[in-house]
């Protein structure tokens, strides 16, 4: 299968990895926004990008709750 890890929005990359950065600190997870982390787990690198997708469904259903209004 292959994967497709382009962004829609090249613009939010910036926001992405600063969001990538908060979720790790505040999960006391080791992570170099600018350098090699091959060395993160396989669950502290779930646990990032876990957080990161509920974070992103949470702002969404905040604005949409802001359209049907």
């Amino acid at each position: 299968m292959a994967r497709n890890n382009t962004l829609v929005v090249p613009q939010a990359k910036a926001a992405l990895n600063q969001l990538k950065v908060e979720i790790a600190q505040e999960l006391s997870i080791p992570f170099q926004p600018n350098a090699y982390n091959g060395n993160l787990t396989t669950r502290d690198a779930g646990a990032i990008g876990g957080n990161i997708t509920k974070r992103l469904v949470q702002i969404a259903e905040q604005q949409l709750q802001g359209f049907n209004r």
